[in-house]
């Protein structure tokens, strides 16, 4: 098979094929559930297997509505059985209820939207029986206020969007209010919040994005979609101008945020672009991306030798599930190949492809909802991203913090670490306050002090955190966002990044230390994770104050590799004074030159290791 940044239209549905094929022996002798292999879910079996249906029903979906109906592998007649299986609540293979399960809500959605973009071929050949049984189950989205107001308004409008379309029951005024919800998401340039909190991630363009453009093709929002239409198109078209440039040169999507294992659904806003027919990015760029991002896990043993998702990323990584995650979960990743919904002549499949960002030159841009600077190098295709902006929390919360959301750095190529230890007491890409027993301060609840900037060659960021240690409440199960627990006051800690290509000269100053906790005994900044043999260089160099430096070592803690470092640097705590040191994360093993620092006043004076000198005020 080809390399899959250069696979046609008809070679996406052999893979997507090879999927569905795989699954099928995991399948109830009724059809309605898909139980993979694997331990058993946070939600129960139940819950795995109806996960597994709806979103296996999505790619077969997706491939029914691209061929217009052609269907040569019977996937029509294959999910319509288990639909009338699961819909019959007289069923031993019924399907948990909406009023039963909060996850039914979210998987109802996705049956839905495939029910009403593949109508002549499924809907409408169901039994009248099955249609009734179908409704009845769906129909509990109707007045139900307990959906969260998060991504999860739209499970409950696409739900009665479908009725509607069906004439089934429905309510406009929750409709509206869903909509309305949604709007309040909205932040600079495109992006969406997942809710009040700093929570920006892939949600954004797996969820957030996707549904408005695909909800307003459904029949029953026609009316309610047409005033809406021309806004999120234009949301949709600005948010992926950053999108592209997050894609790494080899396909990776940034590794940051929850939901991990959904993989390459990542892909999905790429395709949702082509759809929308948005007006600044060509269909040739969008398919390349998402074939870039396919591709990277294709290649890399997601799917796996067998066709199967497993909870994982590249390989099978239990650890990466979150508390609602399942042996089904991962076919979430279905929807980065949407553009199977797509009919062979349409522009997405027939335009020339054209390069990622970073495959066409160095990239440093700053995102202002999430407060990111972003810096991608073409040599090695790394894009790294350095966050002030991202806590998955409110300003002010004293919460932990999350690995996947509260950490100064992310990449396409590195890892955040998932291992108890460093949700407890952040190690990798953190500024932190240690006491005594050597643990680490948490950050999450920041002021942002200066949104991302880009002057003279030089992406400018800060934030100051009122640092704290955390003594975890036992038995929390991770959903995302940083533990609770008890916290005790360390101090007060302003970070501020100058970001140039490879290279962050982080300054740092402890501005105070709490007089009503323990005293802090030293100041510690850490780098980027690396594990063995991915031929990276994570480098942490003193430029001002004074400094010890170590690595610290892990097992199991990286989705990306087994043994995995991390080098930090202590010294001591000095309120009022800045120091700094110079963060590299680059694919290039050579030896680079030093880079110098002094800090006068509020200003770095920063000779870089290509011999570039800079001024920054830090203030």
């Amino acid at each position: 098979m080809p390399e899959p940044a250069s696979w046609d239209r008809g070679a996406w549905a052999a893979h997507a094929d090879r999927m569905l094929a795989a699954v099928a022996p995991f399948t109830s002798p009724g059809g309605s559930l898909v139980t993979l292999p694997g331990a058993e879910g946070g939600y129960g079996r139940a819950i795995d297997g109806l996960e597994g249906f709806a979103r296996t029903f999505l790619l077969a979906g997706f491939r029914l509505a691209g061929d217009d109906g052609e269907d040569p592998h019977g996937y029509a007649e294959r999910f319509a059985a288990g639909l009338a299986t699961g819909t019959d609540p007289a069923s031993p293979e019924r399907w948990q209820r909406l009023s039963e399960h909060a996850q039914a809500k979210v998987e109802a959605a996705s049956i839905a939207l495939i029910l009403d973009l593949t109508r002549p071929w499924v809907w409408d050949r169901l039994d009248p029986r099955v249609q009734e049984q179908v409704v009845d189950y769906l129909a509990e989205a109707v007045g139900d206020d307990t959906y969260p107001r998060i991504n999860w308004v739209w499970f409950r409008l696409v739900v009665q969007t479908f009725l509607r379309g069906v004439g089934g029951p429905h309510s406009l005024d929750e409709m509206r209010e869903d909509l309305a919800t949604h709007d309040t998401f909205a932040r600079a340039d495109g992006w969406l919040a997942d809710g009040a909190e700093r929570s920006f991630d892939h949600y954004n363009g797996w969820a957030l994005h996707l549904y408005p453009t695909l909800w307003a093709r459904m029949a029953g929002a026609q009316d309610l979609a047409a005033p809406r239409r021309e806004h999120d198109v234009a949301q949709l078209d600005r948010f992926l101008t950053d999108a592209l440039a997050l894609v790494g040169g080899d396909g990776s999507p940034l590794v940051q945020g929850r939901s991990l294992a959904y993989r390459f659904a990542a892909a999905a806003p790429f395709w949702v672009g082509a759809m929308a027919e948005v007006p600044s990015h060509s269909p040739g760029r969008l398919r390349h991306a998402a074939s870039a991002v396919v591709g990277h896990f294709a290649e890399r043993g997601a799917p796996d030798d067998d066709g199967l998702l497993t909870m994982g990323w590249h390989h099978a990584w239990p650890r990466i599930a979150q508390a609602y995650s399942g042996t089904g979960s991962p076919y979430w990743a279905s929807k980065g190949m949407l553009g199977l919904a797509l009919p062979a002549e349409h522009p997405v499949w027939t335009a020339p492809a054209e390069p990622l960002p970073v495959q066409t030159g160095d990239v440093l841009r700053t995102v202002a909802a999430p407060g990111w600077i972003v810096s991608g190098t073409r040599a090695d295709g790394v894009v790294r991203v350095v966050n002030h902006g991202t806590d998955h929390a409110l300003p002010g919360a004293e919460v932990g913090d999350s690995p996947l959301y509260a950490r100064l750095g992310y990449s396409t190529a590195t890892s955040p670490w998932l291992d108890e230890e460093s949700w407890d007491s952040p190690v990798e890409q953190s500024v932190a306050l240690l006491d005594a027993a050597g643990r680490a301060s948490h950050r999450a609840g920041f002021e942002v002090l200066r949104a991302p900037e880009v002057r003279d060659g030089v992406a400018v960021a800060a934030s100051r955190a009122t640092a704290r240690w955390l003594d975890p409440e036992p038995g929390q199960r991770d959903h995302g966002s940083g533990r609770h627990g008890t916290t005790t006051s360390a101090g007060t800690i302003t970070t501020v990044s100058l970001v140039r290509g490879p290279w962050e000269v982080r300054c740092v100053r402890v501005e105070d230390v709490a007089d009503d906790g323990a005293t802090p005994v030293a100041l510690r900044v850490s780098g980027w994770p690396t594990v063995d043999g991915d031929g990276l260089v994570s480098g942490l160099d003193p430029l001002v104050g004074d400094w010890t430096g170590a690595r610290v070592e892990r097992h199991g803690a990286s989705p990306l590799g087994e043994r995995s470092t991390v080098p930090v640097l202590d010294g001591p705590v000095v309120p009022g004074t800045w120091v700094a040191v110079l963060v590299t994360l680059r694919g290039d093993a050579r030896e680079q030159q030093p880079a110098t620092c002094t800090i006068d006043g509020d200003t770095a004076v920063v000779t870089w290791p290509d011999a570039l000198t800079t001024r920054t005020h830090l203030g």
